[in-house]
């Protein structure tokens, strides 16, 4: 187990005073415990307390549900000298142990004779060792030392026994004392009463497989345990327990590191030790690391499979073992060992290995440097003093950061100077420029190996007295941006045109600039449009647009004058900016796993051709938008793959031009992915007639998450393409009949599948069908059950359906016995496929043959069903006691005159005593009619009365018996005249009876029999006679005959008879006997 610190508060070691009372206290965490912990307190190494818990020694315990900590108490009563020493608290629960020491001394203790005579009762004592060897030594003191050899008591001493012996004679050393005692003794196996053979020293097996162990008896009988670590093991499917004669076998199955213990095979009072020890196979990587090349920033993967599940692996880069920390994660699934490494750096290039107990792997792992795509670098400036000066650029990933330097040197922020990241743009802002500030600028993004650099100029401004007049001059420079006199400006950025002046005198403040705006025709004075405005200085004009915006852009004049003239200038300016969204964005068409999607172009492109598309896709519901293509897509119509099908998804779509990227346009609507069905299979021809063809197919193959919505069947004539819809709506059934197709003409019929996505592939017919009617021999299909004698009884319905066939429509007629059918009670329906017979309630006179014809010209067909309508039978006729003796009768009758139109399955015996009047069954299902009523009472008088029996039951009526049987004291007594002559041949009067018994379970068969003189019985057995077998008993009890069988087995069954034999005859009967397996 786990040594973990469980313990919340530890009891403390103390001094007590004798005769006072002590508690210790002891908490326990349970928070991240799945049971109860169990708690055990010790003194020394190995006395438990909780054996002592009694007057002296008490426990107690208590569990606060809120804290989830328990609470340990135990409290010593009246504390005695032989309560000082060591004392331990263990606590455990399942793989997690914790233990704690702790002292107690005992003060004012009183002589060492008199500590027993103490208060605490009868547990006062228990635990006072050094007491009873003081108690020892004081009585060896009075008594006088004898000369004893110690080493000759211990040769014949048991090894239980040393250790009191030792304490007896002062012998402290103990390892000592075996030591000598090993040497002088000679060591000679000691025969056991028990074992025969005992148990190995040692087992050996590897994990997962079996061991077995095994010792032989004296006594084949003896019962043996068998115990695991001092537990009795109890057999399972793990620990098989097997004895075969003196021989006894415990085997182990699927061994593993818990079966690693000590066994023992106890027999009685003796024991035979051994131990097992499971071997650990060492453990393989059966799946290598492979090699890594992933992108700074990206997650990184290291996976491997070792051929056990939780084994322990190492993971190592560079010699060092790598652990779990905010950045490298190790998990573990079963077999299935990962590394993972979030956010992968330059710094994380290197080898990685794995090492297992029995093998090692290795992986590269390849970081590259992420490249960052410039959207707008920065460009030069050319300001003046005071002013503001701002470099401005746009990079693709928002994440970026980076630094500014100039000439080399790192830009650190300040009153002036200030440096901002919003999003994908990084702005370097000087407030108030000097001309130290000018220089070169460089924007450094970190982790990658670009820099943007531009130019900052400082303009001086030098004034130079010229006293000739020379008219204005404007010397507009704008060759850099490539068309003349146009300026072109990025939306949202300052535009800052610096236009030279030159003339004398030097136009001044009263001067001013004039400025047409050509998409809104008028004249504005700058200081009075805020955002446009136009900074003068002695021979510098400077054109300022704050934030540029697409209303800005247009042609503007600038007009300089002075008292020699003026001069006039044209300036275009140009803004740009992203493109409007896309718009109008729609499905065209689906497929299984794809579909087609086509918008409308941005009604503005921002001034810059558009570059190309980006689309994005997400499941209706969601918010989780996924890319489709990297790299821009020229075309407005894309077709977007690897869709699920049945699954409802939205597209958006984003413009790119040349300075960035639009807003997405609206989202389409929502469409699934759906393709048609297969085509329908195996379209048949079932039935033709002059106008009409009936057609039946199966359901396609593969039908798609759209299902089938129905079919539609269309028919053109052989040799033609103009194919014609037999049905407007889809019909769900897979049969349909064209009706409506021209006589006599060769058509070909096809069958096509519908659903939300359209038309499935046609199923065409192959071979083209004549519209004619056929002819066909009329044939009746008279079902199975009407092919024997059908039987039911009076009162019951009768509906028989019996198919025909035949075209054109036979002619159908029934005859009864030969004649037409003309009983009204009799109904007949027939149809173009069947004819159907129904009589609501029958009656006998139903009975007869009824024959059905169909004909179809001169070819016919018959069939004849025989009807048996049954009722209950009439009673028995002149039922007669012919004979008793002993405590017998015997009956004879005769059938009834009405058999209720079937055959009668037996007949039922009752009788009565004149005393009582009340009917008991003698026999049911008798089928002979006679039988023999035995086990009478004497002195009583019996009379009988016997009800028939068919398939519908018993007889109404029943029939008594003309006469009695008077069962006397000396004899039997008729109420007829006994003939003279008694001598007659064997009769059976009971016949034996098939029987259906189950095996393992003893049955018998009987019989009765009447002959005089006596009879001679042979039992056979499928004709062969039983003899003297003891499986079978035989017994004659005044003529009622049993064949007693002793527990029937599977070949027991059979035909078995009964034969008696006199002078004057012989009789037989037999049964059959099934024996059934349960």
């Amino acid at each position: 187990s786990e040594l973990t610190g469980l313990f919340v508060e530890r009891p403390e070691s103390t001094t007590v005073i004798k005769g006072k009372n002590v508690t210790f206290v002891a908490k326990v965490d349970s928070s991240d415990l799945l049971r109860k912990p169990n708690m055990k307190w010790l003194k020394g190494k190995w006395l438990d307390l909780g054996s002592k818990a009694g007057k002296h020694v008490q426990f107690k315990e208590a569990y606060d549900r809120n804290s989830k900590v328990y609470t340990y108490e135990m409290s010593i009563i009246k504390v005695v000298e032989g309560d000082a020493g060591g004392y331990r608290c263990e606590v455990t629960s399942k793989d997690k142990c914790d233990s704690c020491t702790f002292e107690v001394t005992v003060e004012g203790g009183s002589l060492p004779g008199h500590h027993c005579q103490g208060d605490a009762g009868e547990d006062a004592g228990d635990l006072d060792f050094s007491a009873l060897l003081k108690k020892r030594e004081k009585k060896a003191r009075d008594e006088p030392k004898e000369d004893v050899d110690v080493w000759e008591i211990l040769k014949d001493a048991k090894p239980c026994d040393y250790e009191k012996i030792a304490f007896d004679y002062g012998i402290t050393d103990l390892r000592g004392l075996l030591k000598r005692l090993k040497k002088m003794k000679k060591v000679e196996p000691k025969k056991s009463d028990a074992f025969l053979k005992k148990l190995e020293q040692c087992y050996s097996v590897d994990k997962g497989k079996r061991t077995q162990m095994h010792v032989e008896l004296h006594d084949p009988n003896v019962q043996v345990k068998w115990l695991k670590n001092g537990v009795e093991i109890k057999p399972s499917a793990k620990y098989v327990f097997e004895c075969v004669g003196n021989k006894r076998t415990l085997t182990i199955n699927k061994c593993n590191l818990s079966d690693d213990a000590a066994y023992e095979c106890v027999v009685g009072e003796e024991k035979s030790f051994t131990e097992v020890f499971v071997k650990e196979p060492p453990v393989t990587i059966t799946k290598l690391l492979d090699d890594v090349h992933v992108v700074v920033g990206e997650k990184v993967e290291f996976e491997c499979e070792v051929s056990e599940e939780g084994a322990n692996v190492k993971w190592m880069k560079d010699g060092v073992e790598l652990t779990k920390d905010g950045k490298i994660r190790i998990k573990k699934d079963g077999k299935k060992h990962t590394l993972v490494i979030n956010e992968a750096t330059i710094e994380d290039i290197g080898m990685y290995y794995v090492y297992t107990n029995g093998g090692e792997s290795k992986g590269e792992l390849e970081v590259e440097a992420k490249e960052l795509e410039v959207l707008q670098s920065i460009a030069d400036l050319s300001v003046k003093a005071c002013e503001q000066a701002m470099f401005k650029c746009e990079v693709s990933d928002e994440k970026v950061v980076g630094k500014w330097f100039k000439d080399g040197v790192e830009v650190k922020p300040g009153n002036r100077i200030k440096m901002s990241h919003i999003g994908r743009i990084h702005k370097l802002t000087i407030d108030d420029v000097k001309p130290q500030d000018e220089g070169n600028y460089t924007f450094v993004p970190e982790g990658y190996a670009l820099s943007l650099s531009a130019k900052l100029n400082f303009i001086e401004i030098k004034i130079e007295y010229v006293p000739r007049q020379d008219p204005p001059k404007i010397h507009l420079d704008t060759s850099s941006t490539g068309s003349k006199n146009t300026i072109v400006v990025v939306a949202g950025n300052k535009l800052r045109l610096d236009v030279e002046i030159t003339g004398e005198p030097v136009p001044t403040s009263f001067c001013y600039i004039l400025l047409t705006h050509t998409s809104n025709p008028c004249t504005i004075q700058l200081s009075k449009c805020p955002p446009l405005r136009v900074e003068t200085r002695t021979t510098l004009s400077s054109f300022v647009i704050e934030g540029a915006e697409r209303p800005d852009e247009g042609q503007y004049s600038i007009i300089v004058t002075n008292p020699a003239g003026e001069d006039r200038a044209e300036l275009t300016v140009k803004i740009v900016d992203v493109p409007n969204p896309p718009e109008n964005v729609r499905c065209m068409g689906v497929g299984e796993d794809t579909a087609t999607v086509t918008w409308d172009p941005p009604k503005f492109d921002g001034g810059a051709p558009i570059k190309g598309y980006l689309m994005e896709r997400k499941k209706q519901g969601s918010s989780r938008w996924t890319k489709l293509n990297f790299e821009v897509f020229e075309s407005t119509t894309y077709e977007a793959k690897k869709m699920i099908e049945g699954v409802f998804y939205e597209m958006r779509v984003f413009a790119v031009n040349g300075i960035g990227i639009s807003q997405p346009s609206g989202n389409s609507k929502p469409f699934m992915p759906i393709a048609p069905t297969s085509e329908p299979t195996r379209l048949t021809v079932e039935d033709v007639t002059d106008s009409t063809c009936a057609l039946k197919w199966r359901p396609p193959e593969r039908v798609g998450a759209g299902g089938v919505d129905g079919y539609i069947i269309e028919w053109c004539k052989e040799g033609e393409d103009n194919w014609v819809a037999a049905n407007k709506e889809p019909v769900d059934k897979n049969t349909y009949r064209v009706k409506g197709l021209p006589t006599g003409e060769k058509l070909l019929f096809r069958v096509v599948a519908m659903n939300i996505a359209g038309r499935s592939p046609p199923c065409t017919m192959k071979q083209s069908v004549t519209i004619r009617e056929i002819m066909e021999y009329p044939k009746i299909r008279l079902p199975r059950q009407l092919r024997t004698k059908f039987i039911r009884k009076v009162g019951e319905k009768i509906n028989l359906v019996i198919p025909f066939q035949g075209k054109p429509r036979p002619v159908v007629n029934w005859l009864k016995d030969g004649e037409p059918l003309e009983n009204k009670s009799v109904g007949i329906r027939t149809s173009d496929f069947d004819t159907i017979l129904f009589i609501r309630s029958a009656e006998r006179d139903h009975s007869g043959t009824y024959t059905l014809s169909v004909q179809i010209d001169n070819m016919q067909d018959k069939a004849d069903i025989h009807i048996q309508i049954v009722d209950k039978p009439g009673p028995p006729i002149n039922v007669m006691v012919t004979d008793v003796w002993g405590f017998n009768a015997a009956l004879e009758w005769k059938p009834p005159k009405d058999t209720g139109n079937t055959d009668i399955t037996g007949y039922t015996i009752q009788k009565a005593d004149k005393k009582t009047q009340g009917w008991f069954t003698v026999y049911e299902h008798n089928r002979r009619p006679s039988c023999t009523a035995s086990d009478l009472v004497m002195g009583n008088e019996y009379s009988f009365r016997v009800f028939s029996e068919n398939i519908c039951g018993l007889s109404d009526e029943v029939a008594f018996s003309k006469n009695t049987a008077i069962i006397g004291k000396t004899g039997n007594t008729l109420q007829y005249t006994i003939p003279s002559d008694m001598s007659s041949s064997p009769k059976f009067t009971a016949p034996l009876v098939d029987r259906v018994v189950v095996a393992g379970y003893s049955t018998a068969i009987s019989c009765a029999v009447r002959a005089y003189p006596k009879a001679k019985i042979v039992w056979m057995k499928n004709k062969m006679i039983i003899g003297e077998d003891p499986k079978f008993l035989m017994q004659n009890n005044q003529g009622v005959l049993t064949l007693n069988i002793r527990k029937p087995g599977q070949f027991d069954g059979g035909k078995y008879s009964c034969k008696a034999i006199n002078d004057l005859g012989e009789d037989e009967v037999e049964c059959r006997l099934e024996v059934r397996v349960p």
